[in-house]
């Protein structure tokens, strides 16, 4: 009897034990050599409960590109105005169907009047295919060929499935139960740990460095605080989640921080990021006015995007589904810009010019981008190199002068490389003249270029 109540507690023990494991079988797929940890794991059940929101649906054939333009025929197009007839009304069927298969066309338009701009939900939908066309032709860093539609967020729904606003402050209650510090709830945002329960503002919204530790053993420059480390962790716990990804998808085991040796989707999720950050704040912050307050968050934000929003569960949205290239003649447009004063990027096809604050070599997020135009240009024509020359102006000390111009040089040089250019294809040269005036401190002087060669 005895023999029998130890066997029933050590069975019981063994299942408390195990009760955070996932029941087997399970499946790996080796990613690396062996011995290095480098592997994902998969659960059979998980996939085969996510396959069918992972489907593309039907696409309709081609339309002919002939017969008058659809700025000719109807009132008020402002976005696909130049193409025919019959690719507008292809487009505008498809839309319907992935947004509001129910409510139909009369979700966005008056149907008395199909030119007004009354409801709202026509507004954002406007703004919206601005957005899904300028994420096809300038993050092509991220989307690469395969793009997006409407569908890749939406999958049927008039509001897509995975979106974030900004939490609700605590109640403190006259600080009786203490302050959470945005922590210690269980959110799904976090995998249900006790991480940061907000990490998406900081990183997705805010420019918040990204990082785990300092770079030095004293604090100088960048030092990740518990808090920021804390928050890094609980966004890499939603891409992992959202991705359906293990971390070594994007790390390597040896070491998460180095970018030696990582996998190639760690350069995808940087500009993926980077994507997310720009949509928000250029495309749906915005927007903000335009919804009815049943719309808007807890703390009256618009819904905003984040990795979940397009991937939702797989490493490659809709399982790398090109439904964008049944629509060449839209997505190759480009999408508009925002017009509030916003910085464009400095670049073109051969040429970047990045500038910088007195005394700083910190490469700023929005300078950052006008680099995307040069990197697409090197993903074109593997041969092509670039040289990076950093400059700086005639005043203060020379030598710490130049020792700063080889410091930019330097971390817009990093920051192509971590946009995946090969480091054989990256180039530091001096530049022909030291300074870019002689009378003094200019901001045009401070600056870093990156030529095509």
């Amino acid at each position: 009897m005895t023999r029998r109540l130890s066997a029933w507690f050590a069975l019981l023990a063994a299942a408390t034990l195990l009760v955070g494991c996932e029941r087997p079988p399970v499946d790996t797929v080796q990613r690396g050599y062996r011995g290095t940890g480098m592997e994902l794991v998969y659960n059979p059940r998980t996939l085969a409960a996510m396959a069918p929101l992972n489907v593309a649906p039907p696409l309709p054939d081609p339309a002919s590109p002939d017969g008058p333009k659809a700025k000719q025929v109807f009132k008020n197009v402002q976005v696909l105005g130049d193409l025919s007839i019959g690719e507008f009304t292809r487009y505008m069927t498809a839309i319907t169907a992935w947004v509001a298969p129910v409510e139909g066309c009369n979700y966005c338009h008056d149907p008395e009047n199909l030119g007004e701009d009354k409801k709202y939900t026509k507004v954002v939908a406007r703004r919206m295919m601005q957005m899904t066309n300028h994420i096809n032709a300038d993050w092509k860093s991220h989307v690469a060929e395969t793009g997006v539609t409407c569908f890749t967020c939406h999958r049927g729904g008039a509001v897509p499935r995975q979106v974030w606003f900004k939490p609700q402050p605590q109640e403190l209650r006259a600080n009786f139960i203490g302050d959470r510090d945005g922590q210690n709830q269980a959110s799904k945002t976090v995998g249900l740990s006790s991480l940061p329960y907000d990490p998406f503002t900081p990183y997705l919204l805010s420019a918040q460095t990204i990082g785990v530790g300092a770079d030095t053993a004293l604090p100088t420059g960048h030092v990740a605080s518990i808090v920021h480390t804390e928050q890094t962790y609980g966004l890499m716990v939603h891409m992992s989640e959202g991705l359906g990804v293990n971390c070594t998808y994007c790390h390597n085991t040896r070491n998460f921080k180095s970018w030696e040796g990582a996998p190639p989707q760690r350069a995808t999720a940087w500009q993926g990021i980077r994507m997310t950050r720009e949509l928000n704040n250029d495309y749906l912050v915005p927007l903000t006015p335009a919804f009815p307050p049943n719309r808007l968050g807890p703390t009256g934000d618009v819904a905003k995007v984040y990795c979940a929003t397009c991937h939702q569960g797989a490493y490659k949205p809709l399982n790398g589904a090109q439904m964008a290239k049944a629509f060449p003649e839209v997505l190759a447009l480009g999408g508009a810009r925002p017009t509030d004063g916003l910085p464009a990027p400095q670049a073109d096809a051969v040429r970047a010019v990045l500038f910088f604050a007195t005394g700083s070599a910190a490469l700023d997020p929005d300078q950052a981008k006008g680099l995307l135009v040069l990197v697409a240009t090197l993903s074109a024509q593997p041969r092509a190199t670039v040289a990076v020359s950093g400059y700086h102006s005639a005043s203060g000390d020379l030598a710490g002068n130049q020792a700063l111009a080889r410091q930019r040089a330097t971390s817009v040089r990093d920051s192509l490389l971590a946009a995946g250019v090969a480091p054989a294809r990256v180039k530091l040269e001096k530049p022909l003249q030291a300074e870019a005036n002689l009378v003094g401190e200019d901001p045009a002087a401070r600056r870093v270029e990156v030529t095509l060669k």
